[in-house]
């Protein structure tokens, strides 16, 4: 169980650490666009405002009123209207319209006009155009000044501005107008990070489990094949002593390799016909007993001579071996099995400590156990070779909680066609 914790616990810290990356990587992109979009509409609104002064400032210079006005003595009742109608409609903030000496005719202030202009007019007074940011008497602002020609020459200068102040506040709104679309943005590509996350971590999951069934069937294959040679030789050996007629020589070494302790005892495996599984039962009932458990038959066990192949006897013998070191000593097995033509069921349970609920699922994919204490460790062959009879022969294998309180699994089997000895059925 604590490993099992430990390898999800493991699992689960790195599709977090998955996650976080990818949640990183989408702020940092949508950050980065953000940035990029906020300049791309500055350059955007300053580029609009230019082109609004430049266009108000070269028109008004333009303009016969303007140009027969200036130096007239009453230039500045005829220009102030045109210039406050001007300012009003296109938006600006300031329109000055300043003589040859760089003395203001119109400003928004009245008490600003005819004073000199607070910035060098020498360069528009000589016939260049200026667009720029200047600090002028009502702040920072962005400027266009034109001259004002008169028969080829210049008689004044034409000069529009906006606050930068204003700039910024254009700049704001429209950032404003955007805040939506990025957190839209940010939510789907967090949704979407997740969902990458999700897949990439069901992905993992398969690929943990392939390879973990992957290696448990290759341990299973060197352990079979390991003792099917070693049974072999055995086997040999007790054939060469049989065939030479030292059939006491051959019980002995028999023995030896698997001692007997006697049959079940009290009548337990009275109800079981067939005489190989009776002996298997028995032989496991009485290793059990001299621990001070039992091993129960159900009353309910069928079988019947012949009808349970090598591969029964195997699974039958692994899943109550399995069982009794589950239940531990003094604890209590229950047997049924049911075997006919059509095919074999066994239900196995016991009083032991059970399986948690997310420990069953660990046990049917990875073949988990609880036999040491309180700690995981493998089963070794035994349920292992319980899943290979059941996967080979089309079964179905069950887990659940016995009536006991411990594990109960249910095994059953299409019949097999090859019976014992080798004889297809068929």
């Amino acid at each position: 169980m604590a490993r099992y914790s430990e390898w999800l616990l493991r699992r689960r810290f790195r599709l977090v650490v998955v996650l976080l990356i990818q949640c990183a990587l989408v702020l940092t992109c949508v950050g980065l666009t953000v940035y990029a979009a906020s300049r791309v509409q500055e350059r955007q609104v300053r580029d609009a405002m230019t082109e609004r002064v430049l266009a108000v400032a070269t028109s008004l210079a333009e303009l016969d009123q303007v140009r027969d006005s200036i130096g007239e003595g009453d230039a500045e009742e005829q220009l102030q209207p045109v210039a406050e109608l001007i300012r009003q409609a296109s938006g600006v903030d300031y329109v000055v319209i300043s003589d040859a000496e760089g003395i203001r005719i119109t400003h928004p202030e009245p008490d600003r006009r005819g004073l000199p202009v607070s910035t060098d007019p020498e360069g528009v007074l000589a016939g260049e155009t200026f667009v720029g940011t200047e600090e002028g008497t009502l702040g920072r602002t962005l400027r266009a000044k034109v001259p004002v020609y008169r028969d080829g020459v210049v008689i004044g200068a034409a000069s529009v501005g906006v606050l930068e102040s204003e700039i910024t506040e254009d700049l704001r709104s429209s950032l404003d107008a955007m805040v939506p679309w990025v957190l839209l943005a940010v939510v789907v590509g967090l949704v979407g990070a997740a969902g990458v996350s999700g897949a990439i971590g069901f992905r993992v999951r398969r690929l943990e489990a392939e390879n973990a069934e992957l290696d448990e069937q290759r341990r299973l294959t060197r352990a079979l094949r390991e003792q099917t040679h070693e049974f072999r030789t055995r086997i040999h050996a007790v054939y060469g002593l049989v065939e030479g007629g030292e059939i006491d020589a051959a019980l002995d070494y028999l023995g030896e390799l698997a001692p007997i302790t006697g049959s079940a005892g009290g009548g337990d495996d009275g109800a079981v016909e067939d005489p190989r599984l009776r002996a298997v039962l028995g032989e496991i009932g009485a290793e059990y007993r001299s621990q001070g458990g039992r091993v129960e038959i159900d009353p309910l066990t069928s079988t019947s001579a012949g009808t349970l192949g090598d591969d029964d006897l195997s699974l039958v013998a692994n899943l109550v071996r399995n069982a009794t070191e589950a239940a531990g000593p003094g604890g209590h097995v229950v047997v049924l099995v049911h075997a006919d033509e059509f095919g074999t069921e066994v239900a196995v349970g016991d009083d032991g400590p059970g399986l948690e609920a997310e420990m069953m699922a660990a046990v049917m994919e990875h073949g988990y156990s609880t036999k040491t204490s309180g700690a995981t460790a493998p089963r070794g062959v035994g349920l292992a070779v319980v899943r290979q009879i059941v996967r080979d022969r089309g079964g179905e294998i069950e887990l659940g909680r016995s009536s006991r309180g411990g594990a109960l699994f249910t095994v059953r089997l299409p019949a097999s066609r090859v019976g014992p000895g080798g004889q297809d059925r068929s």
